[in-house]
């Protein structure tokens, strides 16, 4: 039986449905899966007629599991717009935490193997400086325990501290909060891929402060990084971030302190080939590594090969 995958619309005025529709008529590669959209049926079937983008989108509120590879459907969820491409802030956040909400009420009753939400506008949506990672974390009541994996199957990176300005990384960093977060990433390896993962632990200052008594690396994440080698898990670090992905071969995953430490050379290397994995929820979430394409609206020429990874996660594993 192939398993079924929903596809959360995401921001509702950008590329998402561009994307989607795009790696429809490429299901090919992803022969095993069926997917649906969760989102408004009215604003995608416009948005892809002003693109000129022709699919056979049909509207439903019952999942016809036998008859979802023939067509792609649409969990309709209502959203009142006058223009397809702009639509209301207001409006917007209210529809797309809809959207998220069916989602997860589908994947916890077992109605589908998880879900992929397209990119969001997170300043458009969220309150502070959380994203989609700490949205789901929350609803599930494992804030500070979850981890943000941007993954390929070479490599794949974790920010312990995510959307926060540098500023306030230093004081955001406890041993505590790297011990978790790894530890999740550690057993969703386990549980997902069958093997124990080699992480690599970078530290936060330049040459690791040349593990000085009063940094970082010493009073914080080196106790984090022994406490970790106690518990069985393969860690070693702190790796100084000039040169740690230089050894990225020796390592099946490299754990940086903030977002951007292991993000922008991993992007990079990788450029679309990765997705945005939110480790230790009770359901898997995937996402497109990359924005919502705010300069290339309404142009067809987004790129859905990270939403195709995506799609293609869930037959690769044990999901």
């Amino acid at each position: 039986m192939k398993k079924v995958v929903a596809i959360v619309a995401g921001d509702p005025e950008r590329i998402s449905s561009e994307l989607i529709a795009k790696a429809w008529k490429k299901k090919q590669k992803f022969k095993n899966i069926n997917i649906f959209i969760i989102g408004s049926f009215n604003l995608i079937k416009k948005q892809l007629s002003i693109l000129n983008i022709k699919t056979n989108i049909k509207k439903s509120l019952n999942l016809d599991y036998e008859n979802l590879h023939k067509s792609l459907f649409v969990y309709d969820v209502p959203l009142n717009f006058k223009t397809p491409f702009r639509i209301n802030n207001k409006s917007k956040a209210k529809y797309i935490i809809k959207c998220f909400e069916i989602a997860i009420k589908l994947s916890k009753l077992k109605k589908i193997h998880g879900f992929i939400n397209c990119p969001i506008n997170k300043k458009d949506i969220f309150k502070s400086n959380h994203g989609v990672t700490e949205f789901l974390a929350r609803k599930s009541n494992i804030l500070g325990k979850e981890a943000m994996i941007i993954f390929n199957k070479k490599l794949s990176v974790s920010p312990i501290t995510t959307h926060i300005k540098v500023k306030q990384v230093s004081k955001n960093l406890t041993k505590k909060i790297i011990y978790e977060k790894v530890k999740t990433i550690n057993e969703f390896y386990k549980d997902k891929f069958r093997f124990k993962p080699k992480i690599g632990i970078l530290g936060l200052n330049p040459h690791n402060y040349e593990l000085r008594n009063n940094s970082e690396e010493k009073k914080i994440i080196l106790p984090a990084i022994k406490k970790l080698q106690k518990k069985g898990i393969k860690v070693k670090g702190p790796l100084s971030s000039d040169t740690a992905f230089l050894k990225s071969r020796n390592f099946h995953i490299l754990v940086g302190m903030y977002h951007d430490q292991v993000l922008s050379p991993y992007k990079a290397i990788y450029n679309f080939n990765a997705i945005n994995i939110t480790a230790g929820l009770p359901y898997i979430r995937v996402s497109p590594d990359h924005g919502t394409g705010k300069d290339i609206i309404k142009k067809n020429i987004a790129n859905p090969m990270s939403l195709i990874e995506s799609i293609k996660f869930f037959n690769q594993f044990n999901v």
